[in-house]
């Protein structure tokens, strides 16, 4: 836990509590990934390298109600808005951090493994004005593509880059990104 002495130190503490929770997996899943938690700003990060040395940032806020995907090597960052199951997951975080403020470890053979598909929606940039302070400090100086969930790329259409995430709720999530038809 960083921030506070223990769990009553950082709940009534001023400043955001931070806890840092080290995820691990099986199969092809990142093998350094950590998430930050800031309870004030109702945030979780997480900070994810894959076995291929590429490295990503995934920003949950609720506070704004988004999701927002940095592949570290590009300008770019991908915005979509959350849904149910994003709200619970940060929820859980955000009350683990509270807490506990330690390591939280997945048990492998228990995880579950899925991919899902955002589809970047052609010349729907974002403003980063309104989009909370966590969003503006991920995506300074970068374009911001508004995503949707999509079925698939369909045939004709390219995987662009693929960003693999695992969860306290011992499932992984390989989280791919195409441009949508125009």
């Amino acid at each position: 836990m960083e921030g506070g002495n223990g769990p009553s130190d950082a709940i009534s503490a001023a400043g955001p509590q931070l806890g840092r929770i080290t995820l691990h997996g099986e199969q092809d899943v990142p093998r350094n990934q950590t998430a930050t938690v800031d309870v004030s700003r109702s945030t979780v990060t997480y900070y994810i390298t894959s076995r291929s040395n590429r490295s990503a940032i995934v920003l949950y806020d609720s506070q704004h109600g988004y999701v927002c995907y940095r592949p570290v090597e590009q300008r770019a960052c991908y915005l979509r808005t959350m849904d149910p199951e994003d709200r619970e997951t940060t929820q859980m975080m955000l009350s683990a951090a509270e807490q506990r403020g330690d390591t939280l470890l997945l048990q492998n053979n228990q995880t579950k493994y899925y991919r899902e598909f955002l589809g970047i929606v052609a010349g729907e940039q974002a403003d980063p004005k309104g989009l909370g302070e966590a969003i503006q400090a991920l995506c300074e100086q970068t374009s911001i593509f508004w995503v949707q969930r999509a079925d698939g790329p369909g045939k004709q259409r390219l995987i662009y880059l693929c960003i693999d995430i695992c969860f306290p709720s011992n499932i992984c999530v390989s989280i791919c990104f195409y441009y949508l038809p125009e």
